[in-house]
């Protein structure tokens, strides 16, 4: 029996935050403000740029404002930012992000162990920056956490994520991620969280985060797409991790998606062949090879070509 699939797929590429803040060697600010504009030079209509938070927690984002302040604006294209607090809006306003990113955990014990506080407690300290950041006429995503699994208590249920999406809805935030945040969620399981949150957010505002520890983020992404889901994160190379979970791997290659999605006739709006070139380019800035099976692939597929 086929099913019918979206026909056209939206990508947040969220490979200059989330790939690169994890990363133990600087990345300076030109090269995090190039990585951008290649990206959209490529496609991309959705990049999530950098974060917020404070430089002693995160060092590789201490270069937020620059970085925003660097960036030639494309029309068309969404430039978002991550902020933990009213700080860090505060922080990120006069940098005129098109979008806010929001985050909580669907684990108790993740919430507990990172930022010492419930769940409950940690939505609703984002009460009034969901709050402040509307007012300023900046959309207000959010990210919702071991979604599918958690490295302190394993299994996450179905309906502590759904408690998270409705709390989420209740603060006003305007679109709900599910995010499989350390890798180890399956198809099945990642339709059962995303119909969770179909059943509070419209179609067009709930999309899907996979990292690819157990080789299971595109087999997620297909589960997701049979759903109608059509919006997805994905990472520029697929650098990235958990710092929480040991053996965890970054958010799934933009360029494996994107060679999938394709594959299925969906519509992307991304040149593969540049989105390549951009992977190659700061893996080379990050010394290694992308962990995207199909940047490799290509890549020696024209090093053969043009040793020909």
């Amino acid at each position: 029996m086929s099913v019918s699939l979206p026909p056209q797929v939206t990508l947040v590429d969220v490979g200059p935050r989330d790939g690169l803040q994890n990363e133990k060697q600087n990345v300076d600010t030109a090269h995090k403000v190039e990585l951008v504009h290649r990206l959209t030079a490529a496609g991309l209509r959705e990049v999530e740029v950098t974060s917020f938070v404070s430089p002693k927690w995160v060092p590789q984002m201490g270069d937020n404002a620059a970085v925003m302040a660097g960036l030639q604006r494309q029309p068309g294209v969404r430039y978002s930012v991550l902020v933990p607090n009213m700080k860090g809006l505060d922080a990120a306003l006069p940098a005129k992000p098109d979008e806010v990113v929001v985050f909580a955990a669907a684990s108790e014990a993740f919430s507990q162990r990172n930022i010492n506080c419930s769940i409950e407690e940690s939505i609703e300290r984002f009460r009034p920056v969901v709050q402040a950041a509307r007012a300023a006429g900046v959309k207000v995503r959010s990210a919702i956490s071991c979604a599918l699994g958690c490295p302190y208590q394993g299994e996450v249920s179905l309906d502590d994520v759904e408690r998270v999406v409705r709390l989420m809805q209740d603060i006003g935030v305007q679109h709900v991620g599910v995010a499989d945040t350390i890798g180890v969620g399956t198809p099945r399981r990642a339709q059962a969280a995303l119909e969770r949150a179909l059943k509070h957010y419209p179609l067009d505002e709930v999309s899907g985060h996979f990292h690819d520890t157990y080789g299971q983020a595109l087999a997620n992404i297909y589960a997701c797409l049979e759903l109608g889901v059509h919006v997805f994160d994905t990472s520029v190379a697929g650098p990235g991790g958990c710092p929480d979970a040991k053996g965890a791997t970054g958010n799934v290659a933009t360029e494996d998606v994107v060679y999938l999605l394709h594959g299925l006739g969906a519509q992307t709006g991304i040149d593969l062949p540049r989105l390549v070139d951009t992977a190659e380019w700061i893996s080379a800035a990050l010394e290694r090879a992308p962990a995207s099976r199909v940047s490799r692939a290509l890549i020696a597929k024209r090093a053969k070509a043009a040793a020909a």
